[in-house]
């Protein structure tokens, strides 16, 4: 059986229409992603988890003090797929620092994505999600929400924003997300931010063009907000 030219999963990726599209599509990649990302220069969860630690010290101002002091550092990596944002926080400067632990949470639609995801051992929890459903985590729960690659052309739209508020910590949290610019204002993701913003529950923290690609400095959008 022939091996599927990357360029075809990507044209798929961008045309799915149905949530059983999207799980068949990424079971059927999940052995080939992290290759065929790699051999591309995707640099999106590179970058993303950068702009965590650009803005975690004001987030999570608590983290040494007394009373989170025996408590870890929880992150949701929210449409985990294959684990390289994972990957990539589990070689970070977080990982090392003696004053916290890392508790890693990772949601993704795709089973086969999850099982790639579960053979790296960094994740404290993987669970099956579909993010255009409500998120089953509690409120409050989580320091940090990152979300790469997959707010983008038919995959989750907007409303998965006041989720990932929602189950930021209050007042600390912050949400790192990345959003194609195609798609960063056609299909509303500008118009949820402000309107989250505008009735109090987040602060617009960037909004910053980034590249997706390694050598390119657009195609994506850089989103930080921190939950009120």
């Amino acid at each position: 059986m022939s091996r599927v030219p990357p360029d075809e999963y990507l044209a798929r990726a961008y045309a799915l229409s149905t949530t059983t599209e999207a799980r068949t599509l990424y079971n059927e990649w999940s052995s080939l992603y992290d290759t065929d990302l790699n051999s591309a220069g995707y640099a999106s969860p590179r970058r993303a988890v950068e702009t965590v630690l650009k803005y975690l010290p004001t987030s999570c101002s608590q983290t040494t003090s007394t009373p989170r002091a025996s408590e870890p550092l929880k992150i949701l990596d929210a449409g985990c797929g294959t684990g390289l944002v994972g990957t990539y926080i589990s070689t970070s400067t977080l990982s090392n620092k003696s004053e916290f632990t890392l508790q890693l949470d990772g949601l993704d639609l795709s089973e086969g994505m999850l099982s790639v995801a579960r053979e790296k051992n960094v994740y404290s929890s993987l669970t099956p999600t579909d993010l255009n459903d409500p998120i089953p985590k509690p409120s409050g729960t989580y320091d940090v929400v990152i979300c790469v690659g997959t707010l983008t052309e038919g995959h989750v739209g907007p409303n998965v924003l006041g989720e990932f508020v929602r189950v930021a910590a209050a007042e600390t949290g912050i949400v790192v997300v990345t959003v194609h610019d195609k798609v960063w204002v056609s299909m509303g993701f500008k118009a949820e931010v402000e309107r989250l913003e505008k009735e109090g529950r987040l602060s617009v923290l960037a909004t910053e063009e980034f590249g997706i690609l390694d050598g390119e400095s657009k195609g994506g959008r850089m989103v930080v907000l921190r939950r009120a």
